[in-house]
């Protein structure tokens, strides 16, 4: 989860030639109060005090927010900073699609889906889908979150799994695998039952039963219910084939194909990055999705760029699957059934009474002028590939 993966997939979606065909935005990092829509106001503050420096001086709280070396969320130099931009990124992205000023907004930072209310988790310490799902609610009756990481959306879902207005479909390695939540019969409490919906798999499942098995059918049957406003997609590149955490055996081409049905829906759509442990393979999937999103053909041959190295032996974008693993996957049919049934046994898309809609915390028309105006188009430092740091 090194920000560094962020530096070798914005190297190869510039060397693809992709930047200049995407309006991009230095987006603003998220404040204290914006989090803490969703964040308790206790653990904001611990994240935004905290350091490698004053560790001892939070020894007493570090289990209770599941922070520190001890834990899978280290403590390190500039962790409030890091949870602000890609927080940030993600709530912009939000407000575009409610404003209309975009159809698709991308975030490769953000997608950390294990954070909760009071602790980190997982790698993930504010989780931005929230934050961001909420703001699309401001203005969207029914949001749809798609996670298609290899590790369960359990943030997420325990945000949201007692309202029908969000659904949460996630496809997961499930069994003895962090975190070891999404079991198929995990659909919701009180009002948000049956809009929890959960594909719990086994290691090395493939791009063709994925997909026809269980993502396209699921999909169609959940846009067909459920109806959202607004989508939001969690990208974990670590379902990918060959990742060092992850256990399926999806190729770049199966794991875009997924994005690119989800884009077929032509409904507002954030998406988002999220885990992914073979750096070069998230940089490769990233940069792909990327074209696909834009409806742009790219080589298979990778251009070179300053981490070309990175992608040796063979130079190439898309990934091939491991002849070696073995598709344990025997129950998808049953997984599907039971799955169409639960969302056939909705009543139809849950209406929501109208209200006046909250502003976002940011707007376009920001009247500080004093500063750089939020969500203006810049020439990024690396928009020409020469000052590539």
């Amino acid at each position: 989860m090194k920000p560094h993966r962020l530096k070798l997939a914005h190297h190869l979606v510039l060397a693809y030639q992709l930047y200049p065909k995407m309006d991009c935005y230095r987006c603003h990092p998220a404040s204290a109060d914006e989090m803490t829509a969703f964040h308790s106001d206790e653990y904001v503050n611990f994240l935004s005090k905290i350091s490698p420096d004053n560790l001892r001086q939070y020894s007493g709280v570090l289990q209770k927010f599941n922070a520190g070396d001890t834990t899978d969320c280290p403590v390190f130099d500039g962790i409030y900073e890091f949870t602000q931009l890609y927080t940030g990124a993600s709530l912009d992205g939000a407000i575009q699609l409610n404003q209309q000023q975009a159809d698709i907004c991308i975030n490769w930072s953000g997608g950390l889906h294990h954070a909760k209310k009071s602790e980190a988790s997982g790698f993930c310490y504010i989780n931005d889908i929230v934050l961001a799902i909420l703001e699309l609610l401001k203005v969207h009756a029914r949001v749809l979150y798609v996670d298609i990481d290899v590790h369960h959306g359990d943030g997420v879902e325990e945000a949201f799994y007692t309202t029908d207005r969000v659904m949460t479909f996630s496809l997961h390695k499930y069994g003895d695998f962090f975190p070891g939540t999404g079991h198929l019969h995990d659909i919701g409490a009180r009002e948000g039952v049956g809009y929890s919906v959960n594909a719990p798999l086994q290691a090395g499942v493939t791009d063709e039963s994925y997909l026809q098995e269980l993502f396209i059918p699921v999909m169609d049957k959940i846009m067909e219910t459920f109806q959202p406003g607004a989508i939001v997609l969690q990208c974990g590149a670590d379902s990918l084939t060959g990742d060092r955490l992850g256990c399926f055996n999806l190729t770049t081409r199966g794991h875009g194909a997924a994005v690119r049905h989800v884009q077929s829906y032509n409904v507002p759509t954030l998406v988002l990055g999220g885990g992914g442990y073979t750096i070069r393979n998230v940089a490769r999937c990233w940069a792909y999705e990327t074209s696909v999103l834009l409806g742009e053909k790219i080589e298979n041959q990778i251009p070179y760029n300053d981490y070309y190295e990175y992608y040796a032996p063979d130079y190439e974008l898309h990934l091939t699957p491991d002849p070696s693993m073995d598709d344990a996957n025997e129950s998808l049919g049953e997984i599907r059934t039971e799955l169409l049934q639960q969302l056939s046994d909705l009543q139809g898309a849950p209406s929501v009474q109208m209200q006046q809609v909250p502003p976002p915390f940011r707007t376009t028309d920001d009247e500080d002028s004093s500063s750089t105006k939020q969500m203006t188009k810049q020439q990024h430092s690396s928009e020409l590939f020469d000052n590539v740091d």
